[in-house]
């Protein structure tokens, strides 16, 4: 059996603290709250109608605050003009998921390549190839659509739906987060990724600072967010929409969402298990 002294709360243990501090503090009675009470993270306190209120203890309230601190150390630039574009996009009513691993339909490496002769058509060549012995391409000479596409793994850093029960109103949307140039420039030379990005969506963007490049940089297919100043206080600008195609959602990316969680602002982790008292 461990010892208070041995305790490492988790995750889990930390958002039930954030709840806590935000309500009346109702307790659950499970072993989470077990665990903060041996901590003394959190007392239990009764009121004189023999109710039974958790409430953070000095030691609760630091530990919330070193945890805070960690993390905003450990975002990198990414994640914070990820989140930013995140919060943007809440704002608009829309519901976000951060890199989801999602499968996507794009044409063989081999197919976005230029033909050798793109002047020749590609029945003649077929048919050139084949030797004197055939006038027209035979079957095995026409093009297979399923041959010249395959599956690919997709990882958007942010995939949106809008907050709808229309699923002709969903306009599912891809935002891509480059905070340096580098990176921007070998995203854009990656063709079948682009591709898987478009697959999934009806709008993709790039999101990047404004000094990073220039909008007219990016394929015209493609949307344009700009971060103008810092990652904190700076503005994000709508530069250029994207291209709106009509797209149906697989029923895999709809597996892949119920697996997922979504994105959500700290002030909606509130329970309602721990509403204040009447």
């Amino acid at each position: 059996m461990s010892t208070v002294s041995s305790f490492v709360p988790t995750r889990v243990h930390r958002t039930r603290l954030m709840h806590i501090w935000r309500s009346a503090g109702w307790p659950c009675l499970d072993s989470i709250e077990i665990d903060l009470l041996a901590a003394e993270l959190v007392r239990l306190d009764t009121d004189v109608h023999g109710r039974d209120t958790l409430h953070l203890t000095s030691a609760g309230i630091q530990f919330l605050a070193n945890a805070r601190r960690q993390a905003q150390r450990a975002a990198s630039r990414h994640d914070q003009l990820g989140d930013r574009m995140a919060t943007q996009l809440r704002g608009d009513g829309r519901v976000v998921w951060r890199e989801l691993s999602l499968r996507a339909f794009v044409a063989h490496p081999q197919t976005l390549q230029p033909p050798l002769d793109a002047d020749r058509p590609a029945a003649l060549a077929a048919v050139q190839e084949s030797g004197p012995a055939s006038l027209w391409p035979t079957p095995e000479h026409v093009a297979n659509p399923k041959a010249d596409h395959r599956w690919r793994m997709a990882r958007p850093d942010l995939f949106s739906l809008r907050n709808t029960t229309v699923e002709a109103y969903l306009r599912p949307m891809v935002h891509e987060i480059k905070v340096s140039r580098a990176d921007l420039l070998s995203d854009l030379r990656h063709e079948a990724k682009r591709q898987a990005y478009q697959w999934l969506s009806c709008e993709c963007y790039y999101v990047f600072p404004a000094s990073v490049a220039d909008p007219a940089e990016v394929p015209d297919a493609f949307g344009v967010w700009l971060l103008h100043g810092d990652l904190d206080t700076g503005r994000l600008e709508l530069a250029r929409p994207a291209r709106h195609t009509p797209r149906t959602l697989p029923f895999a990316v709809w597996m892949a969402l119920a697996k997922a969680t979504p994105l959500c602002p700290d002030e909606d982790l509130a329970q309602s298990p721990l509403a204040p008292l009447a």
